[in-house]
């Protein structure tokens, strides 16, 4: 099957997820590590067969979220931790929230900025207007509060990828497969509805949001020419030199920028995630895939998936195109500081942090005070990753450009099937991370993440997209699916085959402490269709018919330590019939594993951010891409959305204007915490 036949599959009709499916899977030596191979190595052949794996070690594998007797479940507290009224499960045209509260839009993309932004016109679109405007599909979502009260305050705000056959008109699924119709002024406008926006809002006496446009911080971040520097052990390495930038210290730009974190001193981190389809190459086999044989670094390459092609980026701007500047790739793939409250300090793309394609990069602190980030790496069979600064917070290094960001150690995660947890550190003369496997210093082990983790034995997961530091050393990891997993590559933490729904893993870390490099794992909920018993789902019992979902994929904890699911299920919403949407998950006592629906999108959009206000009164959420993701629109019937027709035309609902990807806050009606 060519590129062209794959990407006019009815069953793919969002853009991103057609062109992940094209990508060859990279080759994971850790495959051959059967959940068999590691029962067998810790118990035996002969006490599995007598029956030692009995309740205790079944739970060290399985986790506890099926284990909740139905008796205890109803001697439990009816309404838990979180106090609404759960909202009814579907999928239609516009956004839903629960009884109670109000989801108000407050930035659309294509909305202006700065003060001297021009009003979207969807039929004029240009460059430079677009990069004085809300940029595409909104993702990641982060606040820093400009005052005591928390009124005003910097959004920061990731937009990951386009969809042009909704963005621009005549494009149809043709033109999106062959690129024919994207002109350069067309891959331009997408270019610059790439990065992120920094904007100023405040709330008003009603406890309403706004813009505030003419305020001296808003701007836009974008690949199309926002120069940016580099931090850390790969900075100005040889294999990060170009044409344009000899020094190896200079770049213009971030892209796919999905989930990210704040750090504790205010400035906001962009994480780099599917960089290696925005590559281009002009070799291609006959089935239209790239062939990179001739290419120096072609095994590293393979590994990242480079290049995708699945932009036409490369065809006009040759940093793009890999026949022309090799070293590109390496450049992306980064965790990005941005100073919000500074629009003239240059980003800095942190190589410390190591490169793959990081889902999110989530901060918190570990006992002695130490920077700890948890990122996963968003592919099938790839891994969960975690750093720890080599230095403690203080009052003169809790600054933007902090060596808290490029002094520490990286690690990456094996889960045994016994429950427990062991950091291997990324470090270069670890072990097999020596010259003779192609590791000649410490900047090639960063460069090169995925390669150094295969060699140490991590752990092949479902797609670990957001991870969210909890409290008392916990953090909880999004496992969004996995289709190609197959019967004999399970393992422990990822038990299912054919994963459509994925699963949720809550870690403990060794004394309660996030810097520690052991701890213990279980499964806290296994999602999908409980009652479907081939999809093999594990909920707290009391979860209802609205509660259970399919693919998490970010999440957030609260200032009460409450965690909150978004999910992402691609065209696999066709199989649970819900949109994507926000969910309340208990993490303890006798309802833990149950989960209540809060929010949830109109049809074909997904659910990113979510992000919670310090005081617990508002709570911002990203729709991304309504309108195209799935087989199906509401009323069950197949489409491809387009521009001149649509699944929905949300938020605006005006017969002139496609979906447009928007940031929705959410308040409580006559004020007060949420969910409280």
């Amino acid at each position: 099957m060519d590129r062209k036949d794959i990407l006019q599959d009815p069953s793919y009709t969002n853009k991103s997820e057609a062109f992940e499916a094209f990508d060859d899977i990279p080759t994971n030596p850790n495959l051959t590590r059967t959940i068999g191979d590691v029962i067998n190595a810790r118990y035996g052949r002969r006490d599995v067969l007598r029956g030692v794996l009995g309740v205790t070690a079944t739970t060290a594998l399985f986790g506890t979220s099926a284990m909740v007797a139905p008796r205890q479940a109803a001697a439990a507290a009816d309404a838990g931790r979180y106090n609404f009224e759960e909202l009814a499960w579907g999928n239609d045209e516009t956004h839903h929230i629960a009884e109670g509260y109000n989801a108000d839009i407050l930035l659309r993309w294509g909305d202006p900025i700065t003060a001297d932004a021009p009003e979207f016109d969807v039929m004029n679109q240009t460059a430079q207007a677009q990069s004085q405007q809300f940029g595409y599909n909104n993702d990641y979502v982060g606040f820093t509060a400009l005052n005591e009260e928390g009124t005003r305050g910097l959004l920061c705000v990731n937009h990951e990828y386009t969809n042009e056959e909704v963005m621009f008109p005549g494009l149809g699924r043709q033109d999106r497969a062959g690129f024919e119709g994207m002109t350069k002024e067309l891959v331009d406008i997408e270019m610059a509805a790439h990065g992120g926006t920094v904007v100023e809002i405040a709330q008003d006496a009603n406890g309403k949001w706004s813009l505030v446009r003419d305020s001296r911080y808003n701007r836009r971040i974008t690949p199309l020419s926002t120069e940016m520097t580099f931090s850390g052990a790969a900075a100005g390495h040889d294999r990060m030199k170009t044409n344009a930038d000899p020094t190896g210290m200079k770049v213009i730009g971030t892209i796919n920028n999905c989930a990210g974190g704040m750090t504790p001193w205010g400035t906001y981190l962009l994480a780099e995630e599917n960089f290696h389809g925005y590559f281009w190459t002009d070799v291609v086999d006959a089935e239209g895939k790239p062939d990179i044989s001739s290419q120096a670094e072609a095994r590293q390459m393979k590994r990242y998936g480079v290049p995708g092609r699945w932009y036409a980026w490369g065809q006009y701007h040759d940093r793009f195109n890999i026949d022309k500047e090799p070293n590109e790739p390496n450049r992306f793939g980064w965790v990005v500081e941005v100073d919000p409250r500074n629009p003239d300090a240059t980003p800095i793309k942190h190589t410390a942090l190591g490169r793959f394609r990081h889902e999110g990069a989530e901060t918190t602190l570990s006992k002695d005070g130490h920077l700890v980030i948890y990122s996963g790496d968003d592919n099938r069979f790839d891994y969960q990753y975690k750093y720890v600064s080599a230095g403690t917070i203080s009052d003169e290094n809790a600054v933007f450009g902090s060596s808290l960001l490029s002094e520490g150690t990286l690690y990456v995660a094996r889960f045994d099937a016994d429950g427990s947890l062991e950091w291997l550190p990324l470090v270069h003369g670890n072990g097999p991370l020596n010259t003779a496997n192609g590791f000649d210093s410490q900047a090639d082990v960063l460069i090169d993440t995925r390669l150094a983790a295969d060699l140490l034995g991590a752990t092949p997961m479902d797609r670990p997209e957001d991870a969210q530091p909890g409290p008392n050393g916990t953090a909880y990891l999004m496992l969004t699916n996995n289709t190609r997993r197959t019967a004999d590559q399970v393992n422990a933490a990822n038990p299912r085959p054919e994963s459509a729904f994925g699963h949720i893993i809550e870690i403990r870390e060794t004394g309660e402490d996030h810097a520690a490099t052991t701890g213990t794992w279980s499964i806290l909920v296994k999602c999908g269709d409980p009652a479907v018993a081939a999809v093999g789902a594990a909920w707290n019992p009391e979860t209802s018919e609205n509660g259970w979902f399919g693919s998490p994929d970010n999440c957030a904890i609260d200032a009460d330590g409450r965690l909150w699911i978004s999910t992402d299920q691609g065209s696999n919403w066709g199989k649970t019939g819900k949109s994507d949407g926000l969910y309340a998950l208990e993490t303890d006592g006798n309802l833990r594993g149950h989960s209540k629906l809060f929010f949830r999108c109109p049809v074909g959009g997904e659910l990113c951010g979510p992000y919670f206000h310090d005081n617990l009164e508002t709570l911002f959420l990203a729709v991304q891409h309504p309108g195209t993701d799935g087989t199906m629109d509401f009323k069950g019937f197949e489409r491809a959305s387009t521009f001149e027709d649509p699944a929905t035309r949300w938020p605006d609902f005006d017969p002139a204007m496609p979906p447009r990807p928007s940031v929705v806050v959410v308040t409580k009606q006559g004020g007060g915490k949420i969910a409280v």
